[in-house]
């Protein structure tokens, strides 16, 4: 049987890298993002979703349909978090902190807890975690996404220890920066808030490392189908980071 694969905010970046890497392997995937113009694009033999994370209503929904559809899940990458404001924390609002925390967080709540049932009448699954370096050490001037990545380790770690006796694991893959659109709008606001160029928040980032670069959404990919597969099946409330090896997490930039 061919093994079943949800993605949250799979339609670009990460998600869809995810995607191609799991259909490389033979998983049959099921996309779901807020952004209709790049569902529409992903390739045509995948199904997509339109649905926010953070919506209870939407996410039971969804996960109905899954079972529906195909009766049950192996895998689930739950994906999805907002970059959140870059501001120093007497600048963010509430409302800002929760958009954040709504989706980056919430949302990796709700598709464990509708995930759970699915995966514990299979007797196995796997959760794939996104999370990030910054919820290892930490990122100043952006407070409500560096707590949001914190908190999806902490209910990971947790996931791993309640599921595990049903005989589903859960992970956690922490990126570092990674090459594309939405890490330059990340450089530009910071530069924007330090006086500095774009380049020069480049560097700073890719000196805090061993391998001194960005790494690429492929990379984070390879991980997630790793954990996700039998491979793995020994692995079970780990944070991973695919980072090129952070040394300096808090670069002088």
């Amino acid at each position: 049987m061919t093994r079943r694969v949800l993605i949250t905010a799979g339609a670009s970046g990460i998600g869809l890298a995810m995607g191609e890497a799991f259909a490389a392997a033979g998983y049959d995937i099921w996309v779901s993002d807020v952004d209709r113009a790049a569902l529409a694009s992903v390739p045509a033999s995948w199904r997509a979703s339109e649905v926010d994370v953070s919506d209870e209503a939407a996410m039971a929904a969804l996960f109905a349909e899954i079972e529906t559809a195909w009766g049950g899940l192996d895998v689930l990458c739950a994906n999805a978090g907002v970059a959140g404001p870059t501001a120093a924390v007497e600048d963010v609002t509430l409302e800002q902190w929760r958009a954040c925390t709504a989706v980056t967080l919430d949302g990796v709540f709700l598709c464990a807890k509708f995930a759970a049932p699915l995966m514990k009448r299979a007797g196995e699954g796997s959760i794939v975690v996104t999370s990030s370096t910054a919820g290892q050490y930490g990122y100043p001037n952006r407070s409500p996404y560096a707590a949001s990545k914190w908190g999806v380790i902490g209910l990971a770690k947790t996931l791993a220890m309640e599921l595990g006796p049903f005989g589903i694991r859960c992970n956690v893959v922490c990126p570092g920066a990674v090459s594309g659109p939405r890490m330059e709008g990340v450089l530009e606001r910071e530069a924007a808030a330090k006086g500095m160029t774009r380049d020069a928040v480049y560097a700073g980032y890719a000196s805090g490392t061993s391998l001194g670069r960005f790494v690429e959404a492929s990379e984070i990919a390879d991980m997630a189908v790793f954990l996700g597969s039998d491979a793995a099946k020994a692995v079970s409330g780990q944070v991973i980071a695919v980072d090129g090896h952070t040394v300096n997490p808090d670069p002088q930039v």
